[in-house]
């Protein structure tokens, strides 16, 4: 279930703002200012904060960090577009980088784990890191 509602979720997060950005240049609706960008964004904002106190409670360490990432983001996007602050923009790209980043390292851990059958990209801390582990 939490797959199902982070992708589509987050597939309609780019579906809208794609339309708010290219509508307007086609005439077909009005730009969205700053301050709705901003709501918009913080709302995404929240909504990744509550996703990613869902990944707490069950995710590896890989995706946690994902959530933990695309949260304080949102934030960010929305502080610049309230303030118009490029230093905050300028935070929210690294921010954006490192949360894609992480975001591609697990999916690609996911396939190869997957096709190899054995863990080929970590997800998780081996749980050896805290007790001895069991010697190969």
């Amino acid at each position: 279930m939490f797959a199902a509602i982070a992708f589509i979720s987050y597939g309609m997060f780019w579906i809208v703002l794609v339309s708010l950005l290219i509508l307007p240049k086609t005439g077909v609706a009005a730009a969205a200012d700053e301050m709705a960008m901003g709501f918009f964004m913080l709302i995404w904002g929240l909504f990744s904060t509550v996703m990613f106190i869902g990944t707490l409670k069950f995710a590896p360490l890989a995706l946690q960090f994902v959530f933990a990432t695309v949260a304080p983001l949102f934030y960010l996007l929305a502080i610049h577009f309230f303030t118009g602050s490029l230093g905050v923009q300028t935070a929210a790209g690294v921010v954006g980088i490192i949360c894609g980043g992480s975001a591609l390292y697990m999916a690609f851990a996911e396939i190869l784990n997957h096709v190899y059958g054995k863990t080929i990209l970590p997800l998780d801390i081996p749980k050896c890191v805290f007790s001895k582990c069991a010697k190969a």
